[in-house]
């Protein structure tokens, strides 16, 4: 997975599917920068797929501990309830809705 990849999907609102922390999640991607820890991260709005804490909605994503990004066809509308331009958590923004 490269950079541009993850930019696209954010620009053209298209979901995005990856294996993370032990099952396939589907996101919605909203934002791509860097942790306070130098972290490339991932903030997105699960709507299917494995949860530790079985819950779906915003969640933050390392970049590092993705396997299997495959950008959808699906696309998606209006942002969720609850998205913030410039992400506190984000020390740097490579690319947002």
């Amino acid at each position: 997975m490269e950079e541009h990849q993850i930019c696209d999907a954010i620009h053209s609102r298209r979901q995005v599917r990856f294996w993370y922390r032990g099952g396939m999640r589907t996101v919605e991607p909203y934002a791509f920068g860097v942790s306070d820890g130098g972290h490339p991260i991932l903030r997105a709005y699960q709507v299917s797929g494995y949860s530790a804490s079985r819950e779906q909605g915003w969640k933050l994503f390392h970049i590092e501990e993705m396997r299997e990004f495959t950008v959808l066809e699906r696309t998606f509308e209006a942002p969720k309830q609850g998205y913030m331009r410039n992400d506190p958590a984000m020390t740097k923004v490579y690319c947002e809705l």
